[in-house]
């Protein structure tokens, strides 16, 4: 008979290796399968077993959620420890409330392992204090690449733009140009000062600053958003 198996949903932090929980290292050195993000710093996998079965999201094998979802339950059916790695933390902007909720649809016991996210550590890695207690004191997290199926989108740039204080826009820079404008549209002061990272807490990190009025050109001369 088989032993029961276990999915659990480990962050991997922004990108700098180092930045993984012990709890999540703990979790991939008695892994079995290991089902990670593209985004995922490669350097954690070598904290699996040898013999774990490793499963990466690429954009040359880009699993839709279903097939991620049913991966999950097929491997833990089996009797495995599986880890899906996730970037950042799994229950911001990453998905991982949907997968929970098809585990727990499927009977598949599950746990959540928190882990540092992009949106304080990237700002944080750029020197940009989110919150001051004479310049911001209160903060606002949304998505910039919303699911475009819904019927609806979930962000209110009307609002957002009268909103006061740190505005952090995670997964962007496509639509910076189109973001900046609405913004702006709304009300937002064309100068308000804007940083743009990517590649945030690894070696590769760089960072663009501007006015909100002119961020999505600089960023575009300087080439952020490319993949290399």
């Amino acid at each position: 008979m088989n032993r029961k198996g276990m999915v659990y949903l480990v962050g991997a932090g922004p990108g700098d290796a180092e930045l993984l929980t012990l709890r999540g290292a703990a979790l991939l050195r008695q892994a079995d399968v290991v089902i990670h993000d593209a985004l995922v710093n490669p350097e954690l996998l070598r904290l699996a077993p040898a013999q774990a079965e490793i499963i990466g999201r690429t954009a040359d094998r880009p699993f839709s959620q279903a097939e991620l979802n049913a991966l999950l339950q097929a491997r833990a059916a089996a009797g495995k420890c599986v880890v899906r790695l996730k970037g950042g933390d799994p229950f911001v902007f990453g998905r991982g409330g949907e997968e929970v909720e098809a585990l727990a649809a499927a009977h598949i016991p599950f746990e959540v392992v928190p882990g540092v996210s992009a949106v304080t550590a990237v700002p944080l890695a750029a020197g940009i204090p989110l919150t001051h207690r004479t310049l911001a004191s209160t903060l606002t997290v949304v998505t910039g690449h919303e699911d475009p199926a819904k019927p609806n989108q979930g962000v209110d740039w009307a609002l957002l733009a009268r909103t006061p204080g740190t505005k952090v826009i995670l997964m962007g820079v496509e639509r910076l140009a189109s973001i900046a404008q609405t913004l702006i549209g709304h009300g937002q002061a064309p100068d308000t000062p804007v940083a743009v990272t990517q590649w945030g807490t690894t070696g590769r990190q760089r960072t663009v600053e501007g006015p909100l009025s002119d961020i999505a050109r600089r960023v575009a001369d300087a080439g952020l958003g490319r993949r290399r």
